[in-house]
């Protein structure tokens, strides 16, 4: 029997008894079993509602482990043919925010132009990638 059930039974029972409709006890128990069916109507829709959220967080969550086993977990030793990226072939580079003072690692297939630090949201601006060999790195030497 489910909550509607019961407390539709408890109102035939109250209606069954040939009680004194105009006593105060009476009148206080019909007003609390009328709060009791809206109670339980009320619970059976969240129930409800609870039920379909939890379906559609649970597809949620099989398509968010898609995608992190897409991005995350990938076979080093599978060979692709069609990927013509490789992670080798990259180099990456490092720079502290001029607004944060955070370090922001990059790797150069990004748009220097356009680097924004993930800590504070400022754009970085001008940076210049270099290899080491540059007048800069020389001036350290010395």
């Amino acid at each position: 029997m489910n909550i509607n059930e019961k407390a539709a039974y408890l109102n035939g029972l109250f209606d069954g008894y040939e009680l004194d409709k105009n006593s105060k006890e009476v009148k206080l128990i019909g007003e609390m079993l009328g709060l009791i069916s809206e109670m339980a109507t009320k619970i059976s829709e969240l129930e409800a509602d609870n039920a379909e959220l939890r379906e559609y967080i649970e597809e949620i969550d099989e398509d968010l482990g898609t995608v992190e086993e897409d991005l995350y977990f990938t076979d080093e030793d599978e060979d692709d043919e069609d990927d013509d990226y490789d992670e080798d072939d990259s180099e990456y580079y490092e720079i502290d925010c001029p607004s944060c003072g955070e370090t922001v690692c990059f790797d150069d297939s990004l748009d220097t132009d356009s680097l924004v630090c993930p800590a504070c949201g400022e754009k970085i601006g001008d940076v210049e990638l270099c290899d080491g060999n540059c007048e800069a790195c020389d001036a350290k030497e010395d």
